[in-house]
C-alpha cells in the first residue's frame, strides 16, 4: 500500500527531473544561440589543407595516413591510398630526431605532363605525428633549362656573324691594293653586319614580349591596315624572290591590340613564307571572323614542315631547314616572336603543313566588340569618350589582290 510519504517523494522526483530537464534544454538553447554563425576553426583548417596548392599528408608514428589533400595525389605524394615510400622513410627519421627534413619526391619515371621536380619537407607535429608538404618546382626547372638554352643559342648565333666580320676584315686588309677584292669582301661584311643588327633587334623584341615590361596600351586596330602595312614591308623581298603575294578582299574587321606588334608578327609570317617558297610560287593572305576571333592566314606552296617538327618551329633559333635558313639569312626568331605577340594579345597561332605541299600559318586575335549604345545621358551625367581607333593612310603595294586565290582556313591547299 502506497503511503503518503512515498507518494510525495515520487512526485518530488518527477518535479525535480522536469526542472533539471528544462534547465538543461534551456542552457543548450542558449549555447546554440550564442554560437556565432559560420564554420568552426577545425572546418576552416580542413578547407585550408584541401585547397592548398601544395601536397599535404599527415602521418602517424606507423607511417599510416591520417589526413591528405587532393593535391598530394596530383604530385605523386600519395599513390593507392599510401604515402610515397620515400616520404614514409623520411617521416620515421623525423620522429626519431625531431628535426625537419627536406627530401626529393620527383617522379622516378617521367610520363606525360606530370610534375618533373617535386621537393618535399617533412616536419614533426609531436606525439609521433609528422606532416609532409610537397611543392612542385617543375616550372622553375623548365625556365632555368630554357634560360640556359637561350644563353647558349644566343652566344652561338652572335658568334657566327661576329667571327665572319673579323675574318672578312682581315681579308680586306690583306687585299687593300685590289679594288675588286675589297669591294667583294666589303659587300660580305655589310651582309653579315646587317644580319647581326637584325638578330640583336629581334632579341630585344623577344625579350620585351617575354619579360615583365608592360606592353603599350591596346587600341582598336583595323585588320586591313595591318595587312596593308605588312604587305608593304614584304614587297621588296617577294619581288626579289619572284614570289607573287595575293590577298582576299578587305574585311573591315577590327581587333584590339598594338598595331606595331601585330604588323611585325604578320610580316614575319610573310617573310617566312617567301623564304621557304620556290621562285614563281604564290603566297596568299586571307582573313575572316570565326567564334569571336579574327583569323589572318598566310599560305604558301613551299617545302612544307614535317609533322614531328611543327611544334618546334615556334621555338627560338629552331630552323626546320637549316641550310635554307643560312642562305636566306634568317635568325630563327621570327616564329617565336609571332607566338608571343599572339599570346600577349590573348590569341594564338596555328599551323597546318604537309611536306612538299606547303604550309598555312593562322594568326588568331580576339575581335573588337563594339559597345552597345548607351541610353540617353542626363544632364548631370558625363559621357565617356569612345575607344581610340587608329586610321592609316591608304597605301597600296604592288601586289595582286583577289578573292579567289585565298586559301581555306582549314589548311586545304
Amino acid at each position: 500500500m502506497t503511503t503518503p510519504v512515498s507518494l510525495a517523494l515520487a512526485i518530488g522526483a518527477l518535479v525535480a527531473g522536469a526542472v533539471v530537464g528544462y534547465l538543461v534544454a534551456r542552457a543548450r538553447t542558449r549555447r546554440e544561440e550564442a554560437r556565432p554563425p559560420g564554420p568552426t576553426v577545425a572546418e576552416l583548417l580542413e578547407r585550408l589543407v584541401r585547397s592548398s596548392n601544395n601536397g599535404v599528408v599527415v602521418l602517424n608514428r606507423f607511417g599510416d595516413m591520417v589526413l591528405h589533400n587532393p593535391r598530394a595525389y596530383e604530385l605523386g605524394l600519395v599513390k593507392v591510398n599510401q604515402a610515397d615510400p620515400r616520404a614514409r622513410k623520411a617521416a620515421e627519421q623525423v620522429v626519431e630526431t625531431d628535426e625537419p627534413l627536406e627530401i626529393d619526391l620527383s617522379p622516378l619515371e617521367a610520363r606525360g605532363r606530370q610534375p618533373e621536380a617535386v621537393l618535399g619537407q617533412v616536419r614533426p607535429l609531436g606525439d609521433g605525428f609528422t606532416v609532409v608538404e610537397a611543392v612542385d618546382h617543375s616550372e622553375a626547372i623548365r625556365l632555368e633549362a630554357v634560360r640556359r638554352d637561350f644563353v647558349a643559342n644566343v652566344s652561338h648565333e652572335l658568334k657566327t656573324p661576329v667571327g665572319a666580320i673579323a675574318l672578312l676584315t682581315e681579308a680586306v686588309l690583306d687585299a687593300a691594293e685590289d679594288v675588286e677584292e675589297v669591294r667583294r669582301f666589303g659587300g660580305k661584311i655589310l651582309r653579315e653586319s646587317t644580319r647581326l643588327g637584325q638578330l640583336v633587334t629581334e632579341l630585344i623584341a623577344l625579350s620585351r614580349l617575354q619579360g615583365a615590361e608592360r606592353l603599350p596600351d591596346l587600341n582598336v586596330v583595323e585588320v586591313d591596315a595591318v595587312v596593308r602595312e605588312a604587305l608593304g614591308r614584304t614587297t621588296l623581298s617577294a619581288e626579289s624572290a619572284d614570289i607573287r603575294i595575293t590577298t582576299d578582299n578587305p574585311s573591315s574587321l577590327l581587333i584590339e591590340g598594338d598595331r606595331t606588334l601585330l604588323v611585325t608578327a604578320l610580316s614575319n609570317l610573310l617573310e617566312n613564307a617567301v623564304a621557304y617558297s620556290p621562285a614563281g610560287s604564290p603566297v596568299s593572305i586571307s582573313r575572316r571572323l570565326a567564334d569571336g576571333m579574327v583569323e589572318i592566314a598566310v599560305t604558301d606552296r613551299g617545302i612544307g614542315i614535317a609533322e614531328d617538327e611543327q611544334q618546334r618551329v615556334f621555338e627560338r633559333f629552331y630552323r626546320a631547314d637549316k641550310a635554307r635558313s643560312r642562305a636566306t639569312g634568317g635568325t630563327g626568331l621570327g616564329l617565336a616572336i609571332v607566338k608571343h605577340v599572339a599570346a600577349n594579345h590573348g590569341g594564338s597561332v596555328g599551323l597546318w603543313s604537309r611536306p612538299g605541299t606547303g604550309s598555312t600559318f593562322t594568326l588568331r586575335i580576339p575581335a573588337h566588340v563594339s559597345p552597345e549604345p548607351a541610353p540617353e545621358p542626363t544632364r548631370a551625367a558625363k559621357t565617356s569618350p569612345a575607344p581610340r581607333q587608329e586610321k592609316t593612310p591608304e597605301r597600296t603595294p604592288r601586289l595582286v589582290v583577289t578573292g579567289q586565290d585565298s586559301p581555306d582556313h582549314g589548311g586545304n591547299l
